[in-house]
């Protein structure tokens, strides 16, 4: 990026555009007050919407993702539609080339960040700690993600999608055992208890969804749709895995 006084220049193989801020001289106050010179990769993301998902979490185009990796891994309803509607990539069709097997496992590794909603650095925290255990670490990985606390509440029914059930964890309407908790990757354990928290208009919230959407039975779990309940009987198998994924390729990946 280059000063030329005020406005700023940047260079159009970064943004697709020059004079960026001349054309655009209420950004900077958008996000940073009265910083002058906002990070790159705030621009970036705020310039290509793709870009976004290199942040903690994805908030871009969910219809694109599920198109491009060839799952329905974001399960509202126009990321829905998109892919059944166009089960192809985004973007211009032309003939493309075979995907080295370099770009097949970071494709499986993307379908596992964006199912259960991770960031880079905790998928690889996730995968440190199953690599000390024995056992097949592909599938330890993907039943340590499936015992997730915001996976369960999506699985059991009380939400539509898995961000759903992030954002009721995060505004604290469940208990595990009887104690609030606000993190959606609380690791659950045989014998939890998830419930909804006591008042009535976030039981009527729920009561609301489960209706419209009744739950799939999970073998692990029972649950109890009028008393708005979930007990966790045992940790998940392999049976229990939801998400189709060559668990093998991406535990590859991660050991480069």
């Amino acid at each position: 990026m280059k000063i030329l006084g005020s406005p700023f220049t940047i260079p159009a193989r970064i943004f697709g555009r020059a004079r960026f801020f001349q054309n655009n001289p209420e950004f900077r106050r958008e996000r940073l007050g009265r910083i002058v010179c906002p990070c790159l990769s705030d621009l970036a993301a705020h310039f290509h919407p793709l870009k976004r998902e290199n942040m903690a979490r994805y908030t871009g185009p969910k219809a694109r993702i599920n198109r491009r990796l060839g799952t329905l891994l974001y399960e509202t309803a126009g990321a829905t539609r998109a892919l059944d509607r166009r089960n192809t990539p985004p973007g211009m069709h032309v003939r493309g080339r075979r995907p080295s097997n370099y770009g097949l496992a970071l494709m499986e590794k993307q379908k596992i960040k964006h199912y259960y909603g991770l960031g880079e650095r905790q998928l690889r925290r996730y995968f440190d700690n199953v690599g000390r255990k024995s056992g097949n670490t592909g599938e330890l990985l993907l039943l340590l993600c499936e015992s997730r606390l915001d996976n369960v509440v999506r699985r059991v029914g009380f939400t539509k999608t898995r961000p759903q059930a992030r954002q009721g964890i995060g505004h604290g309407h469940f208990c595990v055992n009887g104690v609030k908790v606000t993190k959606p990757g609380y690791l659950l354990r045989a014998g939890d208890i998830i419930e909804v928290r006591g008042r009535e208009n976030l039981k009527n919230l729920y009561r609301g969804v489960i209706a419209n959407s009744p739950p799939d039975g999970l073998d692990w779990v029972s649950f109890d749709s009028e008393g708005l309940r979930a007990t966790v009987l045992s940790l998940p198998g392999p049976v229990d895995i939801s998400l189709p994924v060559d668990a093998n390729s991406v535990v590859e990946f991660l050991s480069r």
